[in-house]
């Protein structure tokens, strides 16, 4: 085994670039404070080997177990110390690992460019993701109503082919179907189950999205992969214009994406009596 110190950086980054082209998802652990060694680090992806080494295969391997469990709790950073996870390894007891989570920037596919879907584009923007927007109309997708180019913008000849390569394998990806009607719906939700996509959500009345997803569960479409779609779309905060509809959608996609609940942060006060006890 080589030194850590002489670890090769190529061999790192070549992994982290194979990460981000997956759109995968990898946790990044650097030794930030220990007798020896620092600044090496490790990158452990979701699935697959680890990359790298502390040069100490003990700590090696409690370290990416600790960044199997990082992923799972969806923190962007976190610095532990040796000793809070692996505590029979004495010799690194005072010594601290950071980990940091690395994944693709996250896309939103949009189904739909009238007044929510070109909302939902603007906003999901300013936040952030990397916004593509579909229509059939190609008057609806023009740069002068989206002078923004982190939107994508696609006149789509048909939506199942539009559709299917704007999402690719799905990986960091959330969908919003949010088109003028029934069939449309349907037509956008039957290419996007057949993704992986991490988050699909459908806009309309209970009424209008049972229908869409009756009709796909009849011609085959799979019981678990209906479940999993977010059906009326959105985050109930009362919303009634355009705008107020797209904040909606984008809470409930990010409540997922980072682990969420979407219920109000002061509910524990007066859940607690707070303001009884202040009175």
């Amino acid at each position: 085994m080589p030194e850590p110190n002489e670890q090769p950086t190529a061999l790192l980054l070549d992994a982290i670039e194979l990460v981000m082209n997956e759109g995968s998802i990898a946790a990044l652990a650097t030794l930030t404070s220990a007798p020896k060694n620092v600044g090496t680090k490790i990158l452990v992806p979701e699935s697959g080997p680890a990359v790298g080494s502390f040069g100490d295969v003990a700590l090696d391997k409690a370290a990416a177990q600790r960044a199997t469990k990082f992923l799972a709790a969806r923190d962007q950073a976190h610095l532990f110390q040796i000793r809070d996870f692996a505590p029979e390894l004495t010799e690194w007891a005072e010594s601290s690992i950071l980990f940091e989570r690395l994944q693709p920037e996250p896309r939103l596919v949009i189904c739909g460019a009238g007044h929510v879907g070109a909302a939902l584009a603007r906003l999901a923007s300013l936040t952030g993701y990397k916004a593509t927007l579909i229509d059939d109309r190609a008057d609806f997708v023009v740069r002068d109503r989206f002078p923004d180019d982190r939107i994508e913008l696609i006149a789509a000849e048909n939506w199942n082919d539009a559709v299917r390569q704007a999402i690719g394998n799905g990986r960091g990806v959330s969908v919003a179907v949010v088109t003028r009607g029934h069939n449309e719906d349907e037509e956008c939700l039957r290419a996007v189950i057949t993704t992986d996509a991490d988050y699909v959500g459908l806009i309309g009345s209970k009424r209008r999205t049972n229908i869409v997803l009756h009709r796909l569960r009849e011609v085959g479409a799979e019981l678990e992969k209906l479940r999993k779609v977010h059906a009326p779309v959105g985050l109930d905060i009362g919303a009634v214009t355009p705008e107020e509809v797209a904040l909606a959608i984008l809470a409930e996609m990010v409540a997922e994406r980072r682990g969420g609940t979407g219920g109000s942060l002061s509910s524990w006060r007066r859940e607690s009596g707070w303001e009884k006890r202040n009175k």
